[in-house]
């Protein structure tokens, strides 16, 4: 028996890294998943590798237009939710002195604007004991210089999770904020250099970047009924970066 038979989730940047990851477990635990993603080939191969119980839809998670339509999807195919993890965001580094308007408004638009829409949107759909888990990012615990833009704009979801648990306490649908540190993934492998990544492995106690498969875990963890008693929290999975 799966951790998640019978549900209905909805992970949104789904079609690489830790996001792609927690959706072929999900699946394996019982759910049908939807996933999104900007590029409809990358979103075709996602489908196509995790194989069953997944529906692909088309869509930037900034764009509101494009949230109303994978609500629609979801109304119409399996008519409620019952996990959201708002997994889709982005960054560039840009140190203070050099930051755009551009820079800003896209990763504001996408990690703080689109994450926030994306749950509202959600919740005509929710099912009451359901659960929604954001994904933020170490950089807003740390001090890593270059990130500010990214880290502001992960940054806020801690506060929501603590409001809006509050607001939604009612209908018994948790919030909590899965924080990753530093992942292998293809985006990681775009942004960094060989040099960076061996930088940042150095700041992991066990030398080496975490692995798409360990956030999937502690992802699987908040959306179960394993973390019924978590709610409103930040479960930091980057091997221990802040925490020496």
């Amino acid at each position: 028996m799966g951790k998640l038979d019978g549900k209905v989730a909805v992970i949104t940047g789904g079609t690489t890294g830790m996001a792609l990851a927690g959706a072929k477990l999900f699946v394996d635990e019982g759910a049908h998943v939807f996933i999104t993603g900007r590029r409809q080939e990358a979103l075709d191969e996602a489908v196509k590798q995790i194989g069953r119980n997944v529906t692909g839809v088309q869509g930037d998670a900034a764009s509101l237009d494009d949230l109303d339509r994978l609500y629609d999807t979801v109304k119409r195919e399996k008519g409620s939710i019952d996990v959201l993890w708002a997994s889709a965001g982005g960054g560039e580094p840009a140190p203070l002195g050099e930051i755009t308007e551009a820079q800003f408004d896209t990763w504001f638009g996408l990690n703080a604007r689109g994450t926030l829409f994306t749950v509202q949107k959600a919740l005509p759909l929710f099912n009451d004991g359901g659960s929604i888990l954001m994904t933020g990012s170490n950089a807003s615990l740390g001090a890593f210089p270059g990130w500010s833009v990214y880290a502001g704009s992960k940054a806020v979801q801690q506060a929501w999770a603590r409001v809006w648990l509050n607001e939604l306490k009612d209908r018994r649908i948790r919030v909590n904020v899965l924080t990753p540190g530093q992942v292998a993934t293809a985006k990681q492998a775009e942004l960094f250099d060989e040099a960076t990544q061996r930088q940042f492995e150095s700041l992991i106690p066990r030398g080496q970047m975490g692995r798409p498969d360990e956030i999937a875990t502690a992802a699987l963890f908040l959306a179960s009924d394993d973390s019924s008693y978590v709610n409103g929290m930040e479960l930091v999975a980057d091997g221990g970066t802040t925490a020496i």
